[in-house]
């Protein structure tokens, strides 16, 4: 059994998903103005510049802080009623493109993000994939979260969850693909036999050179239940793959 591993911000959608649902959190009274206005900025950033391990270690706790209090159930339920106005339109056409492609060959496909199960389980479904590797925050007997992480899907986290999860699926690693744009999922691509860099931050960048890891650009933006599931954008997503593995392997000869 094959396997596709598609990191989320920045591969398959546009922008951070977390921030995306800050003007919501923020219209039902869950975040204050200068809150959101930060995660702007802070996004604007990320998009521009990435972010290694210690930038998103400081947004992993100043997320924990912020959640603190708020009632799982709420969160769940603003995420079903706005997930199609919020983050369905952020997705790259290429990248529902090349999850169709792997699907049809009959590879699970699998999100794997540092956001928030809560918004990234939804979206897996929404999409259609075979499921999410994500973050969980603990949650008290109230139903609150209390601001501490049960498990963060960040950096070799990823990496850990992705071997775990293939041993019990029987998935071949030496076989499956990852993508993703960030030098923070280096040991992710690294778990698995062909890995592709997509939009990729400077760091990430500069390894995948060294590592001869095909470089993937996304950029048009396309809503899921648009698609058609016709044999066109498969042929092209392998079109793709198949350029890009060339080459990775051109730049590896010389």
């Amino acid at each position: 059994m094959r396997a596709a591993f598609f990191d989320l911000d920045k591969t398959v959608i546009a922008k951070s998903s977390l921030v995306a649902f800050g003007p919501e959190f923020h219209a039902r009274g869950l975040l204050h103005r200068r809150t959101l206005i930060w995660g702007v900025l802070s996004q604007t950033i990320f998009m521009r510049f990435g972010a290694d391990e210690e930038k998103l270690e400081k947004i992993r706790e100043s997320v924990l802080q912020i959640t603190k209090g708020w009632d799982h159930l709420e969160v769940k339920k603003l995420v079903a009623e706005t997930i199609n106005e919020v983050i369905e339109p952020l997705i790259f056409e290429e990248a529902l493109e090349l999850i169709d492609h792997h699907m049809a060959q009959g590879d699970e496909v699998w999100l794997v993000s540092a956001s928030p199960a809560e918004i990234v389980e939804p979206f897996a479904e929404l999409l259609g994939v075979t499921g999410a590797i994500s973050s969980r925050a603990k949650i008290d007997e109230l139903g609150k979260f209390t601001g501490e992480m049960e498990f963060f899907a960040q950096g070799e986290n990823k990496a850990i969850a992705i071997r775990e999860l293939a041993q019990k699926r029987d998935i071949d690693l030496n076989e499956s693909f990852a993508y993703s744009d960030s030098e923070t999922d280096i040991p992710m691509l690294e778990s698995v036999g062909h890995a592709y860099a997509v939009n990729a931050d400077r760091q990430l960048a500069k390894a995948a050179h060294e590592s001869q890891w095909p470089i993937l650009n996304f950029k048009h933006l396309v809503r899921a239940h648009d698609r058609t599931r016709s044999n066109v954008p498969y042929l092209l997503s392998a079109l793709l793959i198949g350029v890009a593995a060339v080459l990775g392997r051109t730049y590896q000869r010389r």
